[in-house]
């Protein structure tokens, strides 16, 4: 997909060893894919080594796929939690192939949830495979990175923007993930005119497992492949080691390189990507005549229509799988605050606040919500851009997002 003019469409990376945890699936297998059609030996370092009950992929069948692309192929197995096994694979890569000349830092945990509704686990989990993971498996590649040609450290990891907002929803995660990110800084520095060290963080959403099992059925259609980030990986990995310290965005670099075709990377063309840097929202104030409405006239416009079908579309089946009373928070026109119970018999829903105690409250703009309801904003990815703001109990909000699913064709 990438210009048959640019410089780095050449075999630059034949012989060259790239260490990459997490490559049995998803953006470390895609990275690990592009490199083996240059000729490169790849050292899969992921913990999958039999096959997962929902997520396809284990070090062997990477392996196969990478040395049927051309590459070289060392399946270890490798949970980054633990330091001997990182080291073992670290000395196994030496011995098979001479030396180390890429590290790329992918395995990753994220959890989407806030400070409470975050399991001690969870975070014992982000910060031990984010941050500790990326720290000691660089550390243990790094003698080693020294003695290559041109080497390469590459965190898949975001600019550290200190907007509150993208703190807010997630502050494990996100404290994880910008802790992957400091380690760029830092080794960047310590390691300047040695090791190259620079992360990489895509503009949009991006299709892997890891986004099924987060957005459910049909959020592909709203993510570009991993094909965007392999493409820019190469770009950076190509460049000679005095390109360090940088944080670069997928598309920004590609579109520096000569490309001009962001469809080719679509998984659906036609549908609107959603972008997940620079998309904070200006909050709107909701005014004191849409929260009140004490002149007791009903409400009117696309959000009282979208209550109205929730309304009639409610079934005790519902009631019973769901056993969740939601409240809203809208912005903007028709907003204020609005409900649907489906723990009450019967359920209900509409305008003002529940008849009993809220177990979630999801705050977002009016035009947000009825794209939501009507099936164009998945819930999912509304919450990672930061367009909605969600307390409470996260499992509960997810058996809404299923409900929304098919509520979506009456709206």
């Amino acid at each position: 997909s990438l210009p048959s003019t640019c410089p780095f469409t050449f075999r630059k990376l034949a012989g060259c060893t790239l260490f990459i945890t997490g490559a049995s699936r998803g953006i470390g297998k895609a990275i690990a894919l592009k490199a083996a059609k240059d000729g490169a030996n790849i050292v899969i370092a992921a913990k999958t080594a039999e096959p997962h009950p929902t997520l396809p992929g284990t070090i062997y069948t990477a392996a196969k796929e990478i040395e049927a692309a051309g590459g070289k192929a060392l399946p270890c197995i490798v949970n980054v939690r633990e330091e001997q096994q990182i080291v073992n694979a670290v000395e196994k890569a030496v011995k098979t192939f001479g030396g180390i000349d890429i590290l790329v830092n992918n395995a990753s945990a994220i959890s989407l949830t806030g400070t409470l509704e975050t399991a001690t686990k969870k975070v014992n989990l982000m910060m031990d495979v984010n941050v500790r993971g990326t720290y000691l498996t660089s550390k243990a590649c790094l003698p080693h990175l020294r003695k290559s040609k041109n080497p390469h450290i590459l965190n898949l990891s975001p600019p550290m923007n200190l907007n509150p907002m993208w703190f807010k929803n997630h502050c494990a995660y996100t404290i994880s993930k910008y802790g992957m990110s400091m380690c760029v800084l830092g080794m960047a520095e310590e390691f300047r005119g040695e090791v190259a060290v620079n992360a990489l963080w895509p503009k949009t959403a991006i299709h892997t497992a890891a986004m099924d099992m987060l957005g459910g059925a049909g959020i592909e259609k709203q993510c570009r492949k991993t094909d965007i980030l392999a493409d820019a990986a190469y770009c950076i990995l190509t460049k000679p080691k005095t390109f360090t310290g940088n944080f670069i965005i997928d598309e920004v670099l590609l579109r520096e390189e000569g490309v001009k075709d962001f469809d080719v990377y679509a998984i659906a063309p036609e549908r609107k990507i959603i972008f997940l840097i620079g998309a904070a929202q200006e909050e709107k104030k909701v005014s004191g005549s849409q929260q009140e409405r004490a002149d007791g006239a009903k409400p009117s416009g696309p959000v009282a229509e979208t209550f109205r079908v929730i309304q009639g579309a409610m079934t005790e089946e519902y009631v019973r799988s769901t056993q969740g009373v939601f409240q809203f928070e809208l912005s903007g026109d028709g907003g204020g605050t609005w409900y649907i119970d489906l723990k009450t018999k019967g359920g209900s829903a509409g305008f003002g606040k529940p008849p009993v105690t809220a177990d979630v409250v999801m705050s977002m703009s009016s035009a947000d919500f009825v794209k939501m309801f009507t099936g164009k904003l998945k819930p999912t990815l509304a919450f990672m851009s930061g367009k909605l703001r969600i307390k409470g109990n996260m499992a509960l909000a997810i058996k809404l997002e299923k409900m929304l699913s098919q509520l979506s064709s009456k709206l």
